[in-house]
């Protein structure tokens, strides 16, 4: 057994209205297993209705941000009698249904990324909202390598980047750059190491500062307007702006710009 193999899967801490969600896999270079994405499962879960949670960042311990799923764990379940069908089947709808999570989240969810991130793990900061990563982050999709096309990160990776650029680094398995990741959209700032988590910690908490509802409602319409034609798209977004004046928290913003005053948030 490792030395740490007795650790939480997950470090979690709260802070100025940021539930910050470490990955504690280091030995593992934080693959997500089983254990590791129930724990993540239920912690964002319980945080949907956490009034002291206002932005979530996810980040992560050792070399690796994420090296996606753990093949160990999946290939120790080869020897089952259905050669592991019912197995992968449940793995893979297990990490789906995270990943979905993470994008349909009431509140704006912001990936730290210090190091390498592949596969489920670059499927992960491609699902979250927001991605900071330290200028040493890499990001790949290695799965045609060892004969495993990374079809699930695939979804995440195709809707956060431009398309050509998707299937480059599907097909080719090789990994990008901070920079690169960042010109083609995958992250949105790229700092030194030594300034990661501050910058990261500094953007959440400036984040956390707006009006709960307002950044409630604004995320969902943006992942559901994304799916929809854009006659429906207007539609939709048109009658989320007309709830949205309706409610207090337009009303105070809305007259404290008027005032010229700064805005006192109404409690949720």
């Amino acid at each position: 057994m490792s030395p740490q193999s007795h650790l939480p899967p997950l470090l979690p801490a709260r802070s100025g209205g940021v539930l910050t969600i470490t990955l504690n896999r280091p030995e593992a270079r934080n693959a997500l297993s089983e254990s590791l994405m129930r724990a993540l499962q239920l912690t964002l879960d319980e945080a949907v209705d956490d009034a002291s949670v206002r932005v979530i960042v996810i980040a992560a311990k050792g070399p690796a941000f994420s090296s996606g799923h753990d093949l160990k764990e999946m290939s120790a379940h080869r020897d089952d009698p259905d050669r592991g069908l019912v197995y992968y089947r449940q793995v893979f709808e297990q990490c789906s249904r995270l990943m979905q999570t993470v994008v349909r989240h009431p509140k704006p969810v912001i990936a730290q990324v210090h190091a390498v991130a592949t596969a489920a793990g670059c499927q992960l900061v491609a699902s979250c909202d927001l991605a900071v990563a330290s200028s040493e982050a890499r990001f790949a999709t290695p799965g045609v390598n060892i004969g495993l096309f990374c079809s699930t990160p695939m979804v995440a990776l195709s809707r956060a980047i431009p398309r050509k650029a998707a299937m480059e680094m599907l097909l080719t398995g090789e990994a990008i750059s901070a920079d690169e990741a960042k010109r083609l959209g995958l992250v949105n700032r790229v700092v030194a190491p030594a300034d990661l988590e501050t910058e990261t910690q500094a953007l959440a908490r400036f984040i956390a500062g707006k009006p709960t509802r307002t950044l409630k409602l604004g995320k969902q319409a943006f992942q559901h307007q994304i799916e929809l034609g854009l006659s429906n798209a207007y539609d939709y977004v048109s009658e989320v702006m007309v709830q949205n004046m309706l409610h207090a928290e337009a009303k105070e913003g809305i007259g404290a710009f008027l005032e010229k005053r700064p805005p006192k948030w109404p409690e949720e």
